[in-house]
């Protein structure tokens, strides 16, 4: 006597999931979660130093760190203009 079914059984695969694993957000690592990536991360630490600098220092008071933090702005939003018309001229 044989143990086998007559008729052979099909075993489905089950459904695939919807939505993100886990319930959660889908994380795309091809793109970066901030707008100007590392580069606003360093200017953002280097004005937190410069800050320190000046309240620590006798020398230097808030319109030294004001002055400080209106060049080095002028020259981040200069090199992101540069960096953007760079990308422009490729297409």
């Amino acid at each position: 006597m044989s143990t086998t079914p007559d008729q052979p059984t099909q075993q489905h695969a089950p459904p695939p999931r919807s939505g993100p694993p886990h319930g959660g957000m889908t994380i795309d690592v091809a793109r970066l979660p901030i707008p100007g990536n590392a580069e606003f991360a360093l200017y953002l630490i280097v004005l937190i130093v410069a800050w320190l600098v000046a309240w620590i220092s006798d020398n230097l008071n808030a319109a030294s760190w004001f002055g400080f933090f209106q060049w080095v702005t002028i020259a981040y939003i200069l090199s992101r203009g540069v960096a953007k018309a760079s990308r422009v001229l490729e297409q």
